[in-house]
């Protein structure tokens, strides 16, 4: 019989502070039962339950620790109150080392998912009218994705020069005047009833009941371009060799996670392994390209 995984926690994004205090007094301040792994991600990842079941199988905790904001799980581990996250690409990643200096190194690919554009007021991406409001995520990492999505769609065109974090700004030619709103990027399924179009992270859109074959536009998770949004298991640089995370790492491989992958995002995401050298090499290139 196998043994029901741990209880998942939810940390409400009332302010970090407070986020970060009920973490820590739920698990006893500065310090971490042996075998035991703390995993932060982002809303709903059953996954990270079924992984927990095989772990106890080998004698390691691993519990996951759900985050309602996306600014939240990079500082709880590295103020050492999880000791591992997977809620976020290799972009996301090295803008927020970046503006937090925080040493946070990828361990491990999970998978990469689209970013599609959808829409409840349009059928096709030929329908979206002149001047159309479409929201998109307000964060650089993902904004910039978004406007790459929506070149690709050819709603409008980026400078060459427009990197990762390509801003509104960069776009040179506009044909249908779009009016873009950016918003939190959790937030883009709420805009529907009211905006044209919305761009929205595959996961987001499932989180929200929006079906992944019901985008009018979606980039292509398995192109190459698609590496610096290979979403990952984080750690901190100094604990990045721990025999206990390549444990986690082999187990999130393994037929039975995968299944659950494939089962909760509709076959949509796909799990890329990639040398943890490679990746880490990924985010120093990325964090370069933001010239800081």
């Amino acid at each position: 019989m196998i043994s029901a995984p741990p209880r998942r926690r939810t940390l409400l994004a009332a302010s970090t502070a407070v986020a970060l205090a009920l973490l820590v007094s739920g698990c006893g301040a500065g310090g971490t039962d042996a075998h035991r792994i703390r995993v932060g991600v982002s809303g709903d990842s059953p996954e990270w339950d079924v992984l927990a079941k095989e772990a106890k199988k080998q004698g390691l905790t691993v519990e996951p620790v759900v985050f309602d904001d996306y600014s939240l799980p990079n500082k709880a581990l590295s103020a050492g109150d999880i000791e591992l996250n997977a809620f976020q690409h290799l972009v996301f990643l090295a803008q927020s080392n970046t503006e937090n200096k925080t040493d946070i190194v990828p361990i491990a690919a999970t998978t990469v998912v689209p970013l599609g554009l959808y829409s409840r007021k349009h059928e096709q991406l030929a329908d979206l009218p002149d001047r159309a409001e479409i929201t998109l995520p307000n964060d650089p990492a993902n904004q910039g994705r978004a406007l790459r999505v929506l070149e690709q769609a050819k709603l409008i065109e980026l400078r060459k020069e427009a990197g990762l974090f390509a801003t509104p700004d960069d776009i040179t030619a506009d044909p249908k005047h779009l009016k873009l709103t950016p918003v939190n990027a959790q937030q883009p399924p709420r805009t529907l009833q009211d905006a044209d179009a919305a761009v929205i992270n595959d996961g987001v859109a499932e989180l929200a009941g929006i079906k992944a074959d019901t985008a009018l536009f979606k980039d292509d998770p398995a192109a190459p371009q698609s590496v610096p949004y290979l979403n990952v298991i984080a750690a901190r640089a100094d604990r990045k060799d721990d025999a206990d995370y390549r444990k986690v790492v082999e187990l999130y491989a393994s037929q039975a996670v995968q299944d659950e992958v494939r089962r909760t995002s509709n076959g949509t995401a796909h799990h890329i392994e990639l040398p943890a050298a490679d990746l880490q090499a990924e985010v120093a290139r990325i964090q370069k390209q933001l010239g800081r």
